[in-house]
């Protein structure tokens, strides 16, 4: 892996600005990524990946995966996967799960709590760290892959009100 091409935080003071955020990230979203939702119980990950999914035109009922271990949905022609693996207790419960068969070039994975699957679940192209900050939440996107990098250009682009910052990394 190389080290990230772009960085960008988004300041959310509140859950509006979560669900905006999945919002413009929608449009930004191709067949093929993996992206990953790291931070705490309660940071919003969830939120975000609701406002994404609805925003892509899905009608029913979004829930979380905390349970189920992954939710699918497809929305046109775009199959969309949500995992939560919080509740593994090693990596290769993702392998006998058989879900390294749904990461594949014609479906977009959106995975919670990556970690717990570390060394199995594929490598992300954008990563969304959300972090609590006051009564709000911090979101530092960081792309491991061109697609990624499109990602937070996209999101830099729709965002627009100045509320973030983006910077190339170091190399």
């Amino acid at each position: 892996m190389h080290s990230p091409d772009v960085t960008a935080v988004f300041d959310l003071p509140d859950e509006a600005a979560t669900q905006r955020l999945g919002e413009v990230l929608a449009p930004a979203l191709q067949p093929g990524l993996v992206i990953f939702l790291e931070g705490d119980l309660g940071a919003g990950k969830t939120t975000l990946v609701r406002a994404l999914i609805r925003a892509l035109g899905h009608q029913g009922p979004v829930k979380s995966p905390t349970y189920s271990l992954v939710e699918v949905y497809v929305i046109s022609s775009l199959y969309l996967y949500h995992f939560d693996f919080y509740r593994f207790e090693s990596p290769e419960e993702f392998l006998d799960a058989g879900f390294d068969e749904y990461f594949n070039d014609t479906a977009v994975c959106l995975v919670e709590w990556p970690e717990r699957a570390q060394g199995c679940v594929p490598s992300p192209d954008l990563r969304l760290r959300l972090h609590h900050a006051g009564l709000g939440r911090i979101v530092e996107a960081v792309a491991d892959t061109p697609e990624g990098t499109q990602c937070i250009k996209a999101l830099a682009s729709a965002w627009g009100d100045g509320n973030f910052s983006a910077t190339p990394a170091p190399r």
